[in-house]
Formats: C-alpha cells, sequence, structure tokens
C-alpha cells in the first residue's frame, strides 16, 4: 500500500514541515487523489502568518490547500463518475469548517476530495495548468451565480446572450480570469480592468473590453466606457477594487451590486511576520475597521449594494455540482473554459510549498504559483 506524506503547518507562524500523514479511505461520494500538483493562494499563507485569528476551528498540526490535481487513486462507495487512473482537478476542502479534515486539505500526496467538487482534465492539459483552477473557479462562480452575491444566469454550453455587462475589476488575477471565462460562458458582456501588460491575454479568454486599473481617474474611465450598457453587477478583486466598483457602479445604469472577493482592506503582507494580539489589535482591526466603514459610507452614498464572497461556499449549495460536475467538464473539454491563468511553477515536491509562498509573496502578474508532485 502507498505511504501518504503532508506539508504540516505544526504550530502559528511556523515554516511547513514535510511529514508523514495518515492515508485515508474515500467516503461515500469522495475520490482519493495522488495529487501531481497544487496550487498557492493567498490564504494558504496569510493562515500561516496569522495564526489562530484566520480559520480559527482549525487545530495543530493541520494541512493546507485548496487546489489540486492528479489522477483518482481510489473511489468511494457510490461513486460512479470516476475510476482509478482517471486525471482530475478537484476543489479540496478540509480546511473549510463544516469538514475540518487534514485529509481533505490540498497540500498531500494522497488529499481525499468530493467527487461532485471534482472534474475530469483533457488529456491535452496539464496537471499543474490544471491545478489553478478549484479555488479560483470556485471564487468566481460564487460571486456571479450565487443568490446571495450577483445572482447571474448560469453558464451553459451555448449561453444565450443576456444584453448585460459584467464589470470584473482586476482581470489579470486568478479569480479574474475565471470570472471573466464563466461571464461569458453565461452570455454576459465583460469589461474587465488589468495593466496593460495584460491586455490582450484577457481579451483572449474572451474580455469584451480591457481598461487600465491604474491612476486616480480610472473609476471615470471605466464608467465612461460602461456608457450604453446595462450592467449586471461587478465583482471586485485586488487592493482598492471595491472602492473603484462602488464609484464606477453609482453613476451606471442597471444593478448596483458588488461582489468582494478580497480580503478586508489591509495589507496582510506589511503586518510582522509573527504578528502577536498587540500588533493584530492596534494596527490591524483599526485598518480594517475603518476601511470597512468607508466602504460602507461610500457605498450608501452612491445607493450600491455589497456583499463579501466566501470561495468555497457553493460547497454547501447546488452551484458546487452545477460547476464541477455539470459545467466543467464538457467546458474544459470543448475550450470553452482554458486553465488561466499560466501556472509558475515554484519548485517539485511538498517541500517546494514553503518557497512557493515567499515567490507568491514577492507578487505575480497574470499567473499562479504551482508545485509539482
Amino acid at each position: 500500500m502507498s505511504s501518504n506524506a503532508a506539508a504540516w503547518l505544526v504550530a502559528p507562524h511556523e515554516l511547513l514541515t514535510v511529514a508523514d500523514a495518515p492515508l485515508v479511505q474515500p467516503e461515500p461520494g469522495q475520490i482519493r487523489l495522488r495529487a501531481r500538483a497544487v496550487a498557492i493562494n493567498p490564504v494558504d499563507r496569510f493562515k500561516q502568518k496569522m495564526g489562530r485569528p484566520l480559520y480559527g476551528w482549525r487545530e495543530y498540526p493541520m494541512i493546507l490547500g485548496f487546489d489540486v490535481a492528479g489522477e483518482v487513486e481510489a473511489v468511494g462507495p457510490g461513486v460512479t463518475r470516476f475510476a482509478p487512473g482517471d486525471r482530475v482537478v478537484a476543489l479540496a476542502t478540509g480546511m473549510e469548517k463544516s469538514r475540518n479534515r487534514n485529509a481533505e486539505a490540498a497540500f498531500q500526496l494522497f488529499p481525499i476530495v468530493r467527487a461532485d467538487l471534482s472534474a475530469p482534465i483533457p488529456d491535452d492539459m496539464s496537471y499543474e495548468a490544471a491545478a489553478v483552477l478549484p479555488l479560483a473557479l470556485s471564487t468566481a462562480a460564487c460571486g456571479l451565480f450565487a443568490e446571495d452575491q450577483l445572482g447571474l444566469s448560469r453558464p451553459g454550453a451555448t449561453p444565450e446572450d443576456q444584453g448585460q455587462t459584467v464589470l470584473i475589476w482586476g482581470g489579470s488575477t486568478s479569480v479574474g480570469c475565471s470570472a471573466i471565462q464563466l461571464a461569458k460562458a453565461a452570455g454576459y458582456r465583460a469589461v474587465t480592468t488589468a495593466s496593460p501588460a495584460n491586455f490582450d491575454y484577457l481579451k483572449r479568454l474572451g474580455a469584451d473590453d480591457v481598461l487600465d486599473y491604474a491612476g486616480p481617474d480610472a473609476a471615470g474611465r471605466v464608467a465612461r466606457a460602461l456608457r450604453g450598457h446595462e450592467v449586471a453587477g461587478a465583482i471586485a478583486m485586488g487592493a482598492g477594487s471595491a472602492r473603484a466598483c462602488i464609484e464606477v457602479l453609482g453613476v451606471s445604469a442597471g444593478s448596483r451590486k458588488v461582489a468582494m472577493a478580497t480580503f478586508p482592506p489591509v495589507d496582510i503582507d506589511a503586518l510582522p511576520d509573527r504578528p502577536g494580539p498587540w500588533t493584530l489589535m492596534t494596527r490591524m482591526l483599526p485598518r480594517m475597521v475603518a476601511g470597512m466603514a468607508g466602504l460602507s459610507v461610500a457605498a450608501k452614498r452612491r445607493g450600491v449594494a455589497r456583499s463579501t464572497i466566501w470561495g468555497t461556499a457553493l460547497m454547501d449549495t447546488d452551484l458546487g455540482p452545477a460547476t464541477f460536475e455539470s459545467f466543467l467538464p464538457h467546458a474544459l473539454a470543448s475550450g470553452q473554459i482554458v486553465a488561466a491563468p499560466p501556472p509558475l511553477i515554484a519548485g517539485h515536491g511538498l517541500e517546494a510549498i514553503e518557497p512557493g509562498f515567499e515567490r507568491q509573496k514577492q507578487g505575480v502578474s497574470a499567473a499562479k504559483i504551482v508545485v509539482t508532485l
């Protein structure tokens, strides 16, 4: 029998440690993967840095990670969609409160994942490319289609023109790349923002218009580009994105709702490496409160409704299976959805995940950090 290993976070603020992990049998509705690639999201290293205030229900030692691609190694009772040897991409949900299980987190050789949050990947798609998708796709799908977010019409193989435009602020982020493609697959016109270096790439993903997010007049320029179009809402990614979307929606025709896919308006990377309670109380909390209060005032003044996206919320609704089980397989096979942004390989093996955290912290544009296994 194979043996398992994982990148463990053994205590708050500590570096990851590679050690043995239990090899768990899949339960009904689950599959066990032999992971071949995992992707790193900011929330992974934020948990490492912030300690107990983030995902406080998780006990140490713990395994992190949401994005995984690999081949099916075993299937649980009742699973008929997959068989051993199948190549799949999956959203790992072990970090979530309703699961809270190390066996179901991504950063290990043999993670357990839900079959209905997994999708087969085409033969010509690498594991490294596929691994960029799960949490970004899930977050974008929640923001666009969940009833408590924008509540838009869901995507399909032959989308019907909705006659509306979605504003996606931060199109070159991993969530932005997925949001552009999902919006187009649902029949919406997609307008997004990015740096000029990424304009052509985002247009190839399907964006109808791409505008520069930089400069004090960015919101005004985007608002002018939306004139004559009915807006279905906005998704905001990145620093300052929520306020910019509020300004744009406040002068645009159509829905005035923004779904925010960003952490509170605090630069977590600017905090000390081991932020203690005093630091959190004196530096983070005041900025968070002030930032959220400022957004609230700006939104109320312009008549804009706000919501915060929890990226894995679809796991508890029919949107999860609708996305990963019903839509994504044919969308990947037909090329309607491509793996975007491209993977930036940080290394090989579980030991490379920690350096991958540091590489992500340095900043990437139109790319996502991936580690091969």
